[in-house]
């Protein structure tokens, strides 16, 4: 399977300024590609492909007046940029005709100087990790790196990313093979998951807390913002300004992933079996006030990838139920669909069942989980596979 790796960069101000060169020459031609394409398409011409952009855009581009400085930096840098519009446009057209799976992916747009910047280096250009740990990298040079854990193989590309709070990263893309861990239990480790918002999410035994890391920073993110609003714009204290609130969403950011990453790794460890609902996450967040931050606040769906990534490389059981299926309305006694609903069900916690049977509503909602979840997984689905496409659960096709 391929990972992604990342780790802190800390270029020097002679490599910050070649990074900004680079960064810059892709953005360049990204958006040079982009306005080609579009022209095609306005004039009903067939639309060029990444080999025709690299020619007119990086190699005849590059011997006139106008674009000679791209030059300057790696050619595979430009090349990749252009290949990264073309999957661009492939992933729209398959997301508009059905055959991508995911949220809707709309058209490629034009890249801004203020935006994230990110280039990337594939085995071609030749970069490379030095004896004493630094990343080299052509017409950069030798870039300090903060290496947290080793790579699991040599890496097949690596992108160096600008965020907006202005830290540098290397993300390292390499194959590596599943690491199935010791097997459990299935009857005493299998759970559902139900994830919410007042709890985070409700386990067979357990519950996760909501963090709320971006209620913990409103106030200092709202004075900040304030402090923006009130600079005046192209002047230094606003990009001062300007910074600071970017490093405050860092911060927020890098709270919720480092939480999510342990979680999902306890998980992983302690459960043979993970059964949780497919949540319209997109649809929740579209509520206005504090529900709609709360979703936002939750990362629900960046949970829910995270942790079936790790279910398929360390082999233990995934499947997700319908986000059709009533988990939280359905009495796990008698079957019958009696719990509170709507908007206004959110709010009711404790509810009886006219079968006599009490429930709270998130732990009733984790045992339905999981009796849909070994309904699923017997059945065969295919989303009780590795990402490899084998079966990983005890009893199935191909499971040994």
């Amino acid at each position: 399977m391929r990972l992604r790796y990342s780790f802190r960069v800390y270029p020097n101000a002679p490599q910050r300024t070649a990074l900004a060169k680079a960064f810059g020459c892709a953005r360049v031609v990204w958006n040079d590609g982009l306005c080609l394409r579009q022209d095609a398409y306005k004039q009903g011409a067939e639309r060029p492909k990444a080999a025709e952009l690299s020619k007119r855009l990086v190699t005849e581009a590059k011997k006139t007046e106008e674009r000679a400085w791209l030059s300057e930096v790696s050619a595979v840098v430009l090349q990749q940029s252009l290949r990264d519009l073309e999957t661009a446009y492939s992933n729209f057209f398959a997301s508009k005709n059905g055959t991508r799976k995911g949220p809707k992916t709309g058209p490629p747009k034009f890249k801004k100087k203020t935006s994230r910047q990110a280039i990337r280096f594939t085995t071609n250009a030749r970069f490379s990790v030095t004896a004493d740990g630094k990343l080299r990298l052509p017409k950069i040079g030798d870039v300090e790196v903060r290496w947290s854990r080793d790579l699991p193989s040599a890496p097949s590309s690596v992108t160096i990313i600008k965020d907006a709070a202005g830290r540098y990263f290397a993300s390292f893309v390499v194959e590596a093979e599943g690491k199935p861990l010791p097997e459990l239990d299935l009857d005493d480790t299998e759970t559902g998951i139900d994830l919410g918002l007042s709890t985070y999410a409700v386990l067979r035994g357990r519950k996760i807390s909501s963090p709320k890391f971006f209620r913990r920073q409103a106030e200092k993110l709202k004075r900040a913002q304030r402090k923006l609003s009130r600079a005046r714009k192209g002047s230094n204290n606003r990009r001062k300004a300007k910074l600071a609130v970017a490093k405050i969403h860092a911060r927020i950011a890098d709270q919720r992933r480092d939480f999510i990453e342990q979680e999902t790794t306890k998980i992983t460890r302690e459960s043979q079996a993970v059964y949780l609902e497919d949540l319209n996450v997109k649809g929740m967040g579209t509520a206005k006030g504090k529900r709609g931050k709360s979703v936002h606040d939750q990362s629900l769906s960046m949970f829910a990838r995270t942790l079936e990534a790790k279910c398929a490389r360390y082999g233990r059981t995934f499947a997700k139920a319908s986000r059709w299926f009533p988990s939280t309305q359905l009495c796990s006694a008698c079957g019958s669909i009696e719990g509170p609903k709507g908007l206004e069900g959110l709010k009711v916690r404790n509810w009886v069942c006219s079968c006599g049977a009490a429930h709270n509503r998130d732990e009733n909602a984790e045992l339905n989980l999981r009796r849909e979840g070994r309904r699923i997984v017997a059945e065969g689905r295919p989303d009780t596979q590795n990402a490899c496409g084998a079966h990983v659960r005890p009893g199935t096709p191909g499971s040994g």
